[in-house]
């Protein structure tokens, strides 16, 4: 095994020592007592060889030419501190491991000892090890979680079932398919797939296909030869190259030409790309993300987009919600973004009042979260919030006061809300539903949740026809 040799990850333990028939008589142990052994002559290289999060337990001599004991705990515990080191002492060697097991081994057999007394240590360290990596995996989960929190703001369905799906794909080898439409955060969900992933630590590129032109395109994804065209001078490594070890984004796939998406499948298929004017076939370990907002089946069916290249990017598809499906998020978004923006620019947040929020409720989005980060962004910074198609808002200098965590705050902003639309002239409960953007089922359920009703109008059959189940 070369020092380069990654350490077999099936491996339980490893058992370093110079001694030729003690270390075979040790191996004999433990493979009899159905542990799987790694059994080396001394430790050079060794700490480079194992993988992070390596599932086994490490037993050394401590006294071994080149590398000893003492040096192999050091360099392995540099890697992982809570690596189980077990050291093997003669009886001189007593001050020694009391020494190490100061700096961090995990125990130390004083020559001669039992074969139990080396398969109980083992086993204990082996357990111990297991409760360790469980750890760090709930961690790493939580703190994934937290992440994706973050990032993709919102409590709705869609949002919590999104978020679900990139957790259980981030760590997969699976290209995916974004759909979504424009401004719904198609970027920001292909970073939340790489970060999460183990190609974390490669490169992210993101290209838009719908601004290349269709003369640079190819060179741009394929990269060149000096000579393959008129101006290329020296060659070009190209974005699916450049990414190599990572993740590519390319988003606005349906606008590629169909000559691209035929290189495109191939390169998808073998993981090999070709520079433009060039014969050497490079191998690619990449993971490609790619993002539409248009209906590839549809165009695949009219001929503008490749059917074998949409059934080959239609593996693992992920819708993003557009935002006037996430009603419940609206107000929690806008919150966010307008805080952030606040904190960006030093000034001191305003409070949203209950005019500005129906307003937000009302709207349709057609942006989607880029449309309403911006309108946040303009709320920052004083000026006046105007939503195409709507009236500006007019702000009660009442400022509403909340407290609570954040689902106590959203509730107390919902009944704030409806209270203050309620406080509008309305003739019918269809036309208060309408006004809040909800369903006159939906506005029945949340009047008896905050103990409020709608007196006005001569909403007549419209009434009735709210109050069935």
């Amino acid at each position: 095994m070369t020092p380069e040799t990654l350490i077999d990850s099936q491996a339980q333990v490893i058992l370093v020592d110079d001694d030729p028939h003690l270390r075979q008589a040790l191996s004999q142990t433990l493979d009899l007592a159905g542990l799987k052994v790694v059994a080396l002559a001394d430790a050079q290289g060794l700490a480079e060889r194992i993988e992070a999060d390596w599932p086994g337990v490490v037993v050394s001599d401590i006294r071994m030419p080149g590398i000893d004991g003492l040096q192999l705990l050091e360099q392995l515990h540099g890697r992982d501190s809570e690596l189980p080191v077990l050291l093997i002492t003669g009886h001189g060697d007593v001050p020694l491991a009391v020494q190490a097991m100061r700096a961090g081994a995990y125990d130390f057999l004083e020559k001669p000892f039992a074969s139990d007394a080396l398969l109980d240590s083992v086993r204990r360290a082996l357990a111990l090890r297991r409760l360790v990596l469980d750890n760090r995996s709930l961690r790493l989960a939580l703190s994934d979680r937290q992440q994706l929190a973050t990032r993709l703001v919102g409590q709705s369905p869609s949002m919590l079932r999104l978020r679900e799906q990139i957790g259980a794909l981030a760590g997969t080898r699976a290209d995916v398919l974004i759909l979504g439409e424009t401004g719904a955060g198609k970027e920001v969900v292909a970073r939340a797939l790489h970060d999460l992933s183990s190609r974390r630590d490669g490169p992210f590129v993101a290209i838009n296909a719908g601004a290349l032109a269709e003369s640079v395109v190819e060179s741009e994804l394929f990269g060149h030869e000096p000579g393959a065209f008129t101006g290329a001078q020296k060659r070009r490594i190209g974005k699916f190259e450049f990414a190599n070890g990572g993740t590519l984004f390319l988003d606005e796939i349906e606008s590629m030409s169909l000559d691209v998406q035929v290189k495109l499948l191939r390169m998808l298929q073998e993981r090999v790309v070709e520079r433009l004017g060039g014969n050497q076939l490079i191998p690619l370990d990449i993971r490609i993300i790619a993002a539409t907002k248009e209906d590839l089946r549809q165009s695949a069916d009219q001929g503008r987009f490749r059917a074998d290249l949409y059934y080959r990017l239609n593996v693992a598809p992920l819708r993003i919600p557009p935002l006037r499906e996430r009603g419940d998020d609206i107000l929690v978004l806008f919150q966010h973004f307008a805080d952030a923006a606040s904190q960006r620019h030093g000034l001191t947040p305003h409070t949203l009042q209950p005019a500005q929020r129906a307003m937000l409720l009302r709207h349709a989005w057609p942006g989607n979260v880029r449309e309403l980060q911006n309108a946040a962004e303009r709320f920052a910074l004083g000026l006046e919030l105007a939503l195409d198609g709507q009236a500006p808002a007019a702000a009660t200098p009442a400022p509403v006061v909340v407290t609570g965590n954040l689902s106590e705050q959203v509730e107390q902003f919902e009944r704030s809300l409806i209270a203050a639309e309620l406080g509008q002239p309305h003739s019918s409960m269809r036309s208060l539903a309408e006004a809040l953007g909800i369903p006159r089922k939906t506005l029945h359920d949340k009047l008896r949740k905050h103990s409020l009703s709608f007196d006005g109008g001569s909403g007549g059959h419209d009434d009735q026809e709210d109050n069935r189940p």
